[in-house]
């Protein structure tokens, strides 16, 4: 592929589509009210001729607000009032209504979404538009271009980067770092949790903690068991993902079960059990304890809703509420498992539609009734997004077109394919932030796990809906998604210790090539209980990239900062973290007495994009005066 040129005329073809895959990205996600760059959207509308004129305030989605010291996170004594609307899920998508009657004559509110078939066709088009040589031979080497060009930056300007950052007030350790991509029931060491069922057992042996057939007190669990509490050891807990785990999915999934026996996975790490998730909301208020100790790391935590039961919501947030789970220092997010099939097998749902029900409708119910939903309405305030997780090396045997079921209609035991699963989340997603922006509530961005395996269709599925995503691996294969996903800086969490247990070495991990080339990567844990030894799992990560990949202290201040910006932290948070300009892209919006982030490496990063956009800028308005 070095080896092969681009026409004059192939340039302008592939500028054009460049500029309308980027155009499609900003419809999705302007929709949607997630994060778009300004820059990116100044040079689109400037092609079509129109005045950009949106502050960068003006865009940024409704994130929960900062809880200031000495306030209840849990009050509801400023909930709003309820609505009369009527909430109905037509074809897969809730549609709101002003009141029964509207609903009645299939009346909704204004309320905007993407069809199925504008979805289709726009994630056709990408598709197709990744498939070509011509922009794939384009995409290559100008990625292949920006490495060579970071290199040379580094030869040029490294001592002087060093220099501004050495005078800084700032060092790597005291800039925020936000864990952006981590699941809660796994956010603990092994030691951390083998130190905490220790204790359990010591201090509550006769506590009854399972009443299936008969009350079982913890004493007695174990001893079924055939464990010695005294004679546990990290080892025996056997959670540490190793050798035996790689390609093998299922094999990792057994992890989560200390000593293999998925009661005590019940009883320590589930938020529904006889105990009322007492132990789990205990270990994850340590871990927030230790977050405080620590001051400059923040995490997002995973809590699942299953699709299971529409109660499942009920239950989650009285969990949360009752436990006092909230943290400063924890922003939470709800992965929704893509394992419709499981449930359709054991009839616990009867189709697609159900499923998608249970997720959505009690959200539309809190939003439109909070008074009536008062501990979920507090529990929504605390929720930032919603991830999508499995394992994409799944094959469904199934391709999403205008011929796919209806999701009511989807009532066969095979769960439909990834592409599917993410247009039905983002249509909902969509729905509900903007109902919720009506009401002057928090919204919610869309961040699912993609391209860690399967299909490289999945990134584009994603490119046109996520706010961001987990992992990222699969990009390395093809150079056009990677450089859509660098022209449009699609932030990506990337575990590279996390995938050297699953699905790639992590000498081979794209991480620091993603880097070198100005995507827009963090680090992230994943899962400390899995694949960390410390207790610090962030540190831990950030430690063995900087020795594996060579980083410098301002790489790893540039990747810190990445890590803040794509998180949901409040704007209150990153301002106080990254500088009042914060939101201004490039060297304007760089604060290094907080970032300890140089305004050297800053320039360079924002020129070097604002290259690449200009040059499909001025061929494609070009192309279109023709």
């Amino acid at each position: 592929m070095n080896g092969l040129v681009v026409t004059v005329d192939d340039f302008q073809l592939i500028c054009q589509d460049l500029y309308r895959a980027l155009s499609i990205r900003e419809k999705y996600i302007r929709l949607s009210l997630q994060r778009f760059p300004t820059t990116v959207s100044q040079f689109l509308h400037s092609i079509d001729g129109n005045t950009w004129n949106k502050t960068e305030e003006e865009l940024q989605p409704t994130l929960p607000p900062l809880i200031k010291k000495g306030e209840d996170p849990y009050r509801t004594d400023n909930l709003q009032e309820n609505l009369e609307y009527q909430v109905v899920m037509r074809d897969g998508v809730m549609h709101v209504y002003a009141d029964k009657y509207a609903a009645e004559r299939n009346d909704p509110k204004n309320l905007p979404y993407s069809k199925v078939d504008n979805f289709l066709k726009d994630y056709r088009f990408v598709v197709s538009l990744i498939a070509q040589g011509a922009i794939n031979t384009y995409a290559k080497q100008r990625l292949d271009f920006h490495s060579s060009k970071f290199k040379l930056h580094m030869m040029l300007n490294e001592l002087n980067e060093m220099k501004e950052v050495k005078e800084s007030p700032q060092d790597f350790y005291s800039c925020r770092k936000v864990d952006t991509h981590i699941h809660a029931a796994a956010c603990m060491s092994a030691r951390h949790l083998l130190s905490f069922m220790k204790h359990s057992y010591k201090d509550e042996p006769d506590r009854i903690v399972s009443s299936k057939e008969a009350s079982t007190t913890l004493k007695e669990l174990f001893g079924a068991l055939n464990l010695k509490a005294n004679e546990l050891t990290v080892d025996s807990l056997d959670v540490h993902a190793g050798h035996e785990t790689f390609q093998r999915f299922d094999t990792f999934n057994s992890k989560y079960n200390p000593m293999g026996a998925s009661e005590l996975r019940d009883l320590y790490l589930k938020t529904d059990n006889n105990i009322g998730g007492e132990y789990f909301a205990k270990v994850l208020k340590e871990v927030g304890s230790e977050l405080l100790k620590q001051r400059y790391v923040y995490t997002e935590p995973r809590l699942s809703i299953y699709g299971r039961s529409p109660d499942e919501w009920r239950k989650l947030a009285e969990w949360f509420c009752k436990q006092k789970v909230y943290s400063e220092f924890m922003k939470w997010v709800i992965q929704v498992p893509r394992i419709y099939d499981i449930y359709r097998k054991k009839n616990i749902v009867p189709d697609f539609g159900k499923y998608l029900e249970n997720i959505f409708v009690p959200l539309f119910e809190a939003t439109i009734r909070p008074q009536d939903n008062k501990e979920l309405s507090v529990f929504l305030r605390h929720i930032t997004g919603f991830d999508s997780v499995d394992d994409e090396s799944k094959h469904s045997g199934h391709m999403f077109t205008e011929d796919s079921p209806k999701p009511q209609h989807w009532n066969i035991e095979r769960s439909p394919t990834y592409s599917y699963y993410i247009f039905y989340m983002y249509a909902n997603i969509t729905v509900l932030n903007n109902l919720r922006r009506e009401r002057g509530m928090n919204t919610f961005l869309f961040r699912p796990h993609c391209g860690e395996a399967g299909a490289i269709v999945h990134l584009a599925a994603a490119f046109l809906t996520a706010d961001n995503i987990s992992h990222g691996l699969n990009l390395e294969k093809s150079p056009a998604l990677q450089y859509l996903y660098y022209l449009c800086k699609v932030p990506i969490a990337m575990s590279p210790l996390s995938n050297n247990s699953l699905f790639l070495e992590y000498s081979k991990s794209p991480f620091y090539d993603y880097f070198e080339k100005g995507l827009m990567v963090s680090l992230s844990t994943d899962d400390p209980l899995l694949f960390h030894f410390t207790k610090e799992p962030l540190m831990e990560e950030y430690a063995i990239a900087a020795q594996v990949f060579s980083l410098n202290t301002c790489d790893m201040c540039e990747i810190a900062r990445n890590s803040v910006l794509q998180s949901a932290l409040s704007h209150e948070e990153k301002t106080s973290f990254l500088g009042d300009n914060y939101l201004k892209e490039g060297p304007e919006g760089n604060d290094i007495t907080r970032s300890n982030l140089a305004q050297i490496r800053m320039s360079y990063r924002y020129e070097t994009w604002c290259y690449e956009l200009n040059l499909i800028y001025q061929t494609a308005k070009l192309a279109n005066k023709k």
